[in-house]
């Protein structure tokens, strides 16, 4: 199976190279953004040994139709997509904080839970839920984002005492979180799908508050499908999900959590094409679009002159 796993370019004015979990970031002249989205996949942290066929195309795809779906709820970095899996856009200097919004007892959330946690990130969680249930209101539970290791969980309050933002930003990013989720849930529930959790990336660029990263993602959010939600959770039973959470569950079920000691589990093939597959359901279910997949036989030629002929505007 064929996918994209890194690249390695060096473009006119390029001034800057970082390798992230998943992204491999270009930065042209110090203030233009080149990210191409690689096939790689992480989890709890890690990258896992094998890259995911078509991953990196239906990333960028789906970020860039929500990019453009939210750009009158806040300006973002995207200015454009001159490749299937690359996005040229402004750099922006990161605000170092996720904000994460749920809208359902999921994931990580469900985790603290079970575990007997009933406050998460200055939320206080009802008694008597199970996993998947519907919270009574979307919550924002903000993560520091790591430099390396794990994002960690922090409340307002923290936010506010660390003098990580002033009162007055974090008040108005806050707002803006939670405007792009209810956009989210909303577009979701078109397609027949329930927005149940996502992230959300800020930075800033000439002193204006901007949307970076990726958003509405398979990598950043968790979709359930809203004809059977009912059913399922009546039932005990697990639901129907797009996200990258059943590749979690996969790593848990054989033995992985990304904690210190434990050995990365083997990837069977027709494990990575499952993989492949849930992403590109997504896109299909998201978009209501057929996907047509990239050719990955000149790949890494074909994207170079892709983002050297974007990048002629910037000369």
């Amino acid at each position: 199976m064929k996918a994209l796993t890194s690249t390695q370019y060096f473009f006119k004015n390029q001034t800057a190279f970082y390798r992230g979990k998943v992204r491999d970031v270009y930065t042209i002249s110090n203030d233009i953004m080149v990210i191409v989205a690689t096939d790689r996949i992480s989890a709890f942290d890690h990258v896992l040994p094998k890259s995911i066929p078509y991953k990196g195309q239906v990333l960028t795809e789906i970020a860039s139709l929500f990019l453009d779906l939210t750009a009158d709820i806040v300006p973002n970095w995207k200015i454009s997509m001159p490749d299937p899996q690359v996005t040229v856009g402004k750099r922006c200097d990161a605000i170092p904080i996720e904000f994460v919004v749920r809208q359902y007892l999921t994931g990580h959330a469900w985790r603290v839970y079970r575990a007997g946690g009933r406050l998460l990130c200055g939320n206080v969680l009802p008694e008597g839920l199970k996993e998947n249930d519907k919270l009574p209101f979307p919550i924002l539970t903000p993560a520091t984002k790591a430099v390396s290791g794990h994002d960690e969980d922090i409340s307002a309050e923290e936010i506010l005492s660390r003098k990580l933002l002033t009162p007055k930003r974090w008040e108005e990013l806050k707002s803006i979180a939670l405007s792009l989720f209810q956009r989210g849930t909303e577009y979701a529930a078109s397609k027949g799908l329930i927005l149940v959790d996502t992230k959300y990336e800020f930075g800033i660029h000439e002193n204006r508050i901007y949307l970076i990263d990726e958003v509405h993602t398979p990598d950043s959010s968790r979709f359930f499908y809203s004809d059977t939600y009912a059913e399922l959770q009546q039932a005990g039973k697990p639901q129907r999900q797009l996200s990258k959470e059943f590749v979690r569950e996969w790593l848990m079920e054989n033995g992985f959590q990304g904690l210190d000691g434990q050995v990365m589990p083997d990837m069977p093939d027709a494990f990575v094409e499952s993989i492949s597959q849930r992403y590109i359901e997504l896109y299909t279910v998201m978009t209501g679009k057929t996907f047509e997949p990239r050719s990955y036989e000149h790949v890494v030629d074909e994207m170079e002159n892709n983002i050297k002929n974007a990048l002629i505007n910037f000369e």
